[in-house]
């Protein structure tokens, strides 16, 4: 068994396509030795800027021989089927043996040399490489990220004999670009590594992710200054240098007028700078540059160079801040009426007075506690810097210019601040209401215009929206009919459209909203171990849209089935409520006057009718509580558990003390167990059957006060 190396040696691979180049390389080469039955003992995979590195271990020598034996068709079938056969197996007819009149065919493939089972890997390896994006040069046929234009392929020390368009497998490479430019001979896996780090390229990307890191942290505290941590910073310099080499710079102090958010963005985006704060943590004029070379002068003219194409672009930011500050917010919202929110759903100016108008609900439902005035002021700028220069330019700085905006134009700092964070998930009060009630609108209007995500589709982010709404909701505990919101958004987008029919659809929209905001729950909710089947439980009582009180009955309800009296009254509730859909019993009935005279019913009617007499009112309410005639200890201890359990549980529940209400249902356990081991629901006396099946409906009832508990599983 052998080392084998691959290198592929091209121009510069774009830094973002390096990772998942990596492991495309990997289940490329494995995927080959797996079909091929070549062995070894796992692969390491590197990359560079300039190459994509492979490193199998311990190859096999050869694939190993195997013999299969195919089950063919019936000596007698129709020739057609034979042919078939013999086409599959790659055989003809005189191979085949016969037996018990059925043919088979035997199949035997020699071992062949790990060298030429190679040889055609890396041959599909280039040829299938997944690319995003790749090209053709020259006069060639091979398509690949960038000219390619060397390989190294060896097993051991012996080259593989394989060429790819004219370009022939060897054992020699470069080094660094300009550190070593010449041809370097290497003698397999062995040596490879250090062979080129002598060479002043380092080819595991994690050692030059690590000496970025380390480097840019020492280069900053050097000079008194603290580095940004931005780790995806680090890994886009690591793809972009061989021989990783940071260097401090620094830029006009003049510059720091601009929003820190805008010079931080420029340094990173354009220039792949790290950013720096003083010691007060304000953002301090200088940066952290990585050269790709180890200058003789220590990097000072490298970093002079970055910090003079650097102010360039702190000159053109500044410019764009300087010309937004000149315009006031209210006449940058006049140009809104511009900007197709939708074409469904009008312009973002419509958006932006849907929002506002929930946004102050919000206040004055008393769901957020702030100023209705101030909510409705930010929600009805949120959107103005969407028109300014710097977002133009900073597309993700959309929400915080607009917050600077506000702020040197006079605006409150809380109008402000809710400008600034409402995309996100605040937790200041004004800027809950505006982000919240941007998010509520984002969805129910999507949803109203049957734009609603399906499958792995979401264009508009709908799902994302609907998780922070309920993680402003819930992480804020803010106490909100989600059935009132989901409908006034919704009637705002009607109101708004004059759309009655839009209107008309709000009672089947509202409950497939809340469906879906039912659904993210659960996937929010998962990730801190809670019970999708009991959020489903606590949904299934129609009446429970308040997320805050949910989650404190399904917390609650968590902990009880958890115990063995939850576990008990489960199985009971199950037994009860199956005796009850089998029965199909709903409780006690009163029949009309008519009903006793045998006037046939049309069906628009209850035949309900309230009791005015007392005494039979009296009766009736003991025959639906179960008091009526109990002739058992078992039932009547079942009584008398329901008597104090249900108004304990019913008190707990109004006071939202859901463990208290679990706990006084705990007391059930012991007599419905008894009453099931000792009492006959289905009685010949049809009395007492009726009075068992009423205390079993009293008994459910009692247990729905805090989730329907069929929708528990277990």
């Amino acid at each position: 068994m052998a080392d084998f190396l691959l290198e592929l040696l091209s121009e510069e691979i774009p830094a973002r396509m390096q990772a998942k180049a990596r492991n495309d390389l990997a289940r490329l080469f494995t995927d080959g030795t797996s079909a091929a039955g070549l062995n070894c003992d796992g692969v390491d995979v590197h990359s560079t800027p300039r190459r994509l590195v492979l490193i199998a271990r311990d190859v096999a020598e050869a694939t190993e021989a195997s013999r299969e034996e195919l089950k063919g068709p019936r000596s007698s079938a129709p020739p057609q089927a034979l042919e078939g056969f013999l086409r599959k197996a790659g055989l003809s007819q005189d191979q085949l043996k016969e037996r018990d009149g059925v043919y088979f065919a035997v199949i035997e493939r020699q071992g062949r040399p790990a060298a030429e089972v190679l040889a055609e890997i890396i041959r599909r390896i280039v040829a299938d490489f997944p690319w995003p994006k790749s090209m053709r040069w020259g006069t060639g046929t091979i398509r690949w990220v960038r000219p390619l234009h060397n390989i190294v392929a060896m097993l051991g020390e012996e080259i593989v004999p394989v060429e790819i368009d004219g370009i022939p497998g060897g054992a020699t490479t470069v080094g660094h670009r300009f550190h070593h430019p010449g041809a370097i001979t290497v003698g397999g896996a062995s040596d490879y590594l250090e062979k080129l780090r002598a060479c002043h390229v380092i080819v595991d990307q994690d050692e030059r992710e690590r000496l970025i890191a380390e480097g840019a942290a020492r280069a900053a505290a050097n000079a008194g200054l603290t580095l940004l941590d931005d780790r995806g910073l680090v890994v886009e310099n690591a793809g972009l240098t061989e021989w990783p080499v940071p260097l401090i710079g620094r830029f006009d102090p003049e510059f720091l007028d601009v929003p820190r958010e805008v010079i931080v963005l420029t340094m990173r985006t354009n220039q792949k700078y790290f950013a720096c704060t003083g010691p007060d943590g304000l953002l301090a004029p200088a940066f952290v540059c990585v050269a790709n070379v180890d200058a003789n002068d220590g990097g000072e003219a490298i970093a002079e160079g970055n910090a003079r194409v650097l102010a360039a672009r702190l000159a053109d930011a500044r410019f764009f801040w300087e010309q937004d500050l000149k315009i006031p917010l209210e006449d940058q919202a006049k140009k809104l009426d511009g900007i197709v929110f939708h074409e469904k759903l009008g312009t973002v100016a419509d958006k932006v007075g849907r929002v506002a108008k929930l946004a102050r609900w919000l206040v004055e439902a008393g769901v957020v506690k702030a100023d209705a005035g101030q909510v409705e002021r930010a929600a009805r700028l949120a959107k103005t810097d969407l028109v300014s220069g710097m977002v133009g330019e900073f597309p993700e700085l959309q929400g915080v210019i607009g917050g600077y905006l506000a702020e040197a134009q006079g605006e409150p700092e809380v109008v402000a601040e809710a400008i600034r964070d409402h995309y996100g998930t605040p937790n200041e009060p004004a800027s809950i209401a505006v982000a919240l009630a941007d998010k509520l609108d984002t969805i129910c209007a999507f949803f109203a215009v049957d734009e609603k995500p399906t499958g792995s589709k979401d264009p508009f982010a709908i799902r994302r929206a609907a998780l922070a709404s309920i993680e402003l909701i819930v992480g804020n505990g803010l106490r909100l009919s989600l059935t009132e919101a989901v409908r006034g958004s919704l009637a705002n987008l009607a109101g708004q459209r004059g759309d009655s029919a839009l209107a008309h659809r709000l009672d089947r929209t509202a409950p497939e909203i809340l469906e879906f905001f039912a659904d993210r729950l659960k996937v929010q909710q998962r990730d801190a171990g809670v019970r999708h089947d009991l959020i489903d439980a606590v949904f299934a009582l129609g009446r429970e849209d308040d997320l805050v009180r949910l989650l404190a009955r399904v917390t609650a309800l968590q902990a009880f089935v958890g115990t063995s009296d939850g576990t008990n009254l489960l199985t009971a509730y199950k037994r009860a409520a199956n005796i009850l859909k089998k029965e199909g019993w709903v409780g006690p009935q009163v029949l009309s006057s008519e009903e006793e005279q045998g006037i046939p019913q049309t069906g628009e009617e209850d035949p309900l009718v309230p009791v005015d007499d007392p005494i039979l009112g009296e009766a009736i309410a003991e025959i639906a509580s179960g008091h009526a005639g109990a002739d058992l200890p078992e039932e009547q201890a079942l009584i008398v558990a329901l008597d104090a359990a249900e108004p304990k549980a019913s008190a707990a529940v109004g006071a939202e003390d859901f463990t208290g209400a679990m706990a006084a249902l705990a007391s059930l356990r012991e007599p419905i167990d008894t009453f099931f081991d000792h009492v006959t629901v289905n009685d010949a006396d049809s009395a007492k059957r009726e009075r068992r099946l009423n205390l079993l409906l009293r008994f459910r009832d009692a247990v729905n006060q805090v989730a329907d508990f069929s929708k528990i599983e277990g």
